[in-house]
């Protein structure tokens, strides 16, 4: 396992899934990652997922999904005393995340400004789904309000179905990677003037940023972005396509790759059409080149399609499910899914996925399952010179 964090301690404030996941990458490359939840059900994800008897222990798919390697402490924030153990905590801590809404952590008594006192060299990065400043700083802010604020959903699907929402939760997961590049950056200046940071983590604008090509095709060509289903609006023939059994992606992007293409489905003709010899030509017939292309297609089922045109140059994969690619020879080779035989509290194996890059000296990893609620508690309370007693009696005003 990669020990590119090791020795930073991270306190991860943060709820459900752009927080959680930003600390899951800290995590994976060996931060040590405290959970700080709150003692009655902790973060909200604990009871999300697909499996009910699952989020009745408070362990639910969602919670399992990005929290292993970390360890869990259960802390009221709004007790004063809690406030004084987290306080403690920061003491001992590199970095900071929380995902509160703007102004929560003042009214706590716990910004930034009276952090940095305790802890002068202290990482501090709040997400939040507009950011610090503007008028939409305190609107609330889920992961497909971010999407359909952003655009993202008038460009997905097609002139029939758009505006849709992404299949999966990406406005929060982009938030999260950008979260946790942010902060790493800032451990490396802080490496070299001992200087802490406040980072200011907007969902609209991490997610606007990873738009690059459809907003620069508006702000400097001036061409507003449309939806285009499964074609690429760069490129054709550059889309999703049918053949005989199964859906396949195709990116013949470039002329010699059209050209390549013709001849393997054995129409070399296309390339002399007048409709399709140039590269705009192809997009303006696109509809057209499609017909020709699948009619083609049609002869044989997608997978023997992949291999001869992988083969020649033009790039082209399967539409896979989930399931399906979960199950892959190539996601078995790089081993990106780590399994816990016995995880806590938990009947059964549950597998999670690892970071998605490889390392020399060793591939980012979790060593331990995903924590209970208040599972390290003691351990780390106790480390920090909270002796037995004073636990109990932090437990008895509910302050942990």
């Amino acid at each position: 396992m990669s020990k590119a964090l090791g020795g930073i301690r991270v306190l991860d404030l943060t709820n459900v899934l752009a927080g959680p996941f930003c600390a899951y990458q800290l995590a994976l490359l060996g931060a040590e990652v405290i959970k700080v939840e709150v003692p009655a059900g902790g973060d909200l994800a604990r009871q999300l997922g697909a499996d009910g008897s699952l989020n009745k222990r408070y362990m639910g798919a969602s919670f399992l999904a990005q929290n292993s390697g970390k360890k869990s402490v259960t802390v009221n924030l709004k007790a004063a005393e809690g406030k004084a153990v987290l306080k403690r905590l920061v003491q001992s801590a590199d970095v900071l995340v929380e995902n509160f809404r703007p102004g929560v952590m003042a009214r706590l008594g716990l910004s930034y400004d009276t952090l940095r006192e305790v802890n002068p060299g202290l990482v501090y990065c709040a997400i939040t789904g507009f950011g610090q400043e503007g008028p939409l700083r305190d609107a609330p802010a889920y992961d497909q309000i971010i999407q359909g604020l952003s655009g993202m959903m008038s460009i997905t699907g097609d002139a029939q179905s758009a505006p849709l929402r992404v299949g999966y939760p990406v406005a929060d997961t982009l938030s999260g990677i950008t979260a946790a590049f942010a902060i790493s950056s800032a451990l490396v200046r802080r490496q070299r003037s001992g200087e802490g940071a406040f980072i200011d983590v907007s969902m609209l604008d991490a997610s606007l940023v990873t738009m690059g090509w459809v907003v620069s095709n508006y702000l400097i060509a001036g061409v507003e972005p449309t939806p285009n289903g499964n074609d690429n609006f760069t490129a054709a023939p550059s889309g999703t396509f049918r053949t005989g059994d199964g859906l396949l992606n195709i990116a013949a992007n470039k002329q010699e790759q059209f050209e390549a293409l013709a001849a393997a489905i054995g129409r070399p003709d296309l390339v002399a059409d007048p409709r399709f010899a140039q590269r705009e030509s192809r997009k303006r017939h696109r509809a057209e080149l499609t017909v020709e292309i699948e009619a083609a297609l049609a002869a044989r089922p997608a997978a023997g399609w992949v291999e001869d045109f992988n083969r020649i140059g033009v790039p082209a994969g399967q539409v896979l499910t989930v399931p399906q690619v979960l199950a892959s020879p190539q996601i078995a080779a790089r081993q990106l899914l780590k399994t816990f035989d016995h995880p806590n509290d938990l009947d059964g194996p549950i597998t999670v996925t690892r970071a998605g890059f490889k390392l020399s000296d060793g591939d980012p990893d979790a060593t331990e399952p995903p924590p209970v609620l208040g599972q390290h508690t003691d351990e780390i309370l106790g480390s920090l010179g909270y002796s037995p007693v004073e636990l109990a009696g932090l437990r008895e005003v509910g302050a942990i």
